[in-house]
């Protein structure tokens, strides 16, 4: 395999749960350095406003900007980005967001009331947030799609504004980034990135304004300062790296099943891919594949140490047991390269997305399939859901109650009341109860 040396594991041998469950440990919590620092950033940004803003964004982006209405992109500059589009990416761009906002749109939940038989009414009363803050890596870690994916689900909802913070190291501006801003709305943009910009859209400074939600994905410092910001502030997730499960029947072309395993073994040295197959043969045929692609990679290094820092070919004994691993992975992404992968799809409990069948490659919901690409991972699929347009609205309870259903209802808050011991709730009820 030109000399990569990714672990084997196979399910019958004794430790082998033991070997997955190390092989799946992920740590990422930062360490303190990154905690302090992060915490004094938060800090200075909250007592002193732009002024800490355009301090850090110097120093870390290497700017010389000496008033802070710089930081703040006119919407003028998205516009431009977007017609200075070449007409092969404007179309990609335009095709990916018009199917990533229809599919978002089947997403949206309305209001509802139901009216009891003494005409008490019952219901919930959906709500858009009012703002929300985007945070979008800038630089050469840009990612266009990562614009669509938070922010159409946002605006489908019917969030009011949308705040947009992107770094730009070195003064780089990536014009794919500001024109995906224009195409989905974006109401303001800064050119800020860090802990920085979780703070200022956190707690508000004089030019950026204060959001009720903060989504998008980041470095350690981003993650941490989400972190340290959320009860402030909601946050979409505290996101690891990426991952890929790969289930196979043996059937899938093993240049293809290598290729998606680089897909996301080349994100960064953390990521973790993973092929799990009860045929040895095929197994073996993947890891050729593998050795013989890797070297006309671009990200070759990263995709090496990724696979053997993190990768596996996992042998089980049949695809029942590979169900049952891939639920206990609980992947972030999950293809089932198999020939009858939508009955197997039924049987997954926990993934992020899956992906059915040899022609579905990962790649295309990372883009333009629809369904959004900010999914749960460290195995946090077994609690969490991908990002949508549910994250953005909000409920109310309503409750309304006739004279009947007052007094229905207050006849048993009362005895319940009192027997926690709460005479004042229970006295409430009692007010309202017909004699």
């Amino acid at each position: 395999m030109s000399g990569i040396a990714i672990r084997r594991l196979r399910s019958q041998d004794a430790d082998f749960q033991s070997a997955l469950a190390a092989l799946l440990a992920w740590d990422s919590v930062s360490n303190q350095d990154v905690q302090r620092t992060v915490h004094d950033i938060l800090g200075q940004v909250r007592s002193r406003g732009d002024a800490a803003v355009l301090e850090y964004t110097n120093r870390f982006d290497r700017l010389q900007l000496s008033h802070p209405d710089q930081l703040q992109i006119p919407l003028s500059r998205l516009l431009q980005a977007y017609r200075g589009l070449p007409a092969d990416q404007a179309r990609a761009l335009e095709t990916a967001a018009e199917r990533v906002r229809r599919y978002h749109e089947r997403q949206k939940q309305d209001s509802w009331t139901y009216t009891e038989a003494d005409g008490t009414v019952l219901g919930q009363q959906i709500t858009p947030l009012d703002r929300v803050g985007l945070y979008v890596p800038g630089g050469k870690a840009a990612y266009p799609s990562s614009v669509l994916m938070n922010a159409l689900p946002a605006k489908v909802a019917g969030v009011k504004e949308l705040i947009m913070v992107v770094p730009t190291p070195d003064g780089a501006v990536n014009e794919l980034v500001l024109a995906a801003a224009h195409l989905c709305g974006v109401d303001q943009v800064f050119a800020i990135g860090g802990a920085q910009a979780v703070a200022a859209l956190a707690y508000g400074t004089e030019r950026v304004p204060q959001v009720d939600k903060i989504v998008g994905p980041g470095n350690i410092y981003v993650a941490t300062a989400k972190r340290e910001v959320f009860g402030t502030v909601g946050i979409d997730m505290i996101a690891g790296p990426s991952e890929i499960l790969v289930v196979c029947d043996g059937s899938t072309e093993p240049d293809w099943v290598a290729m998606d395993l680089f897909s996301q073994a080349e994100h960064d040295e953390d990521a973790q891919a993973i092929i799990v197959c009860p045929d040895a043969a095929y197994l073996d045929r993947v890891a050729a594949a593998i050795g013989k692609l890797l070297p006309t990679m671009e990200r070759q290094a990263i995709i090496r140490r990724s696979l053997e820092s993190r990768g596996a070919l996992i042998q089980v004994r049949n695809l029942e047991e590979a169900v049952q691993v891939a639920n206990y992975i609980a992947p972030e992404h999950l293809e089932l390269s198999l020939a009858d992968a939508a009955t197997w799809a039924a049987k997954i409990r926990h993934a992020g997305a899956i992906f059915m069948g040899a022609y579905t490659c990962e790649a295309l919901g990372d883009y333009c399939a629809g369904p959004n690409h900010v999914l749960p991972t460290s195995r946090t699929a077994r609690f969490s859901s991908p990002l949508g347009v549910y994250d953005f609205q909000k409920r109310s309870s309503l409750i309304m109650c006739s004279a009947d259903g007052a007094t229905t209802l207050g006849r048993t808050a009362s005895v319940l009341a009192r027997g926690e011991g709460l005479t004042a709730h229970a006295r409430s009820a009692e007010y309202r109860i017909k004699p």
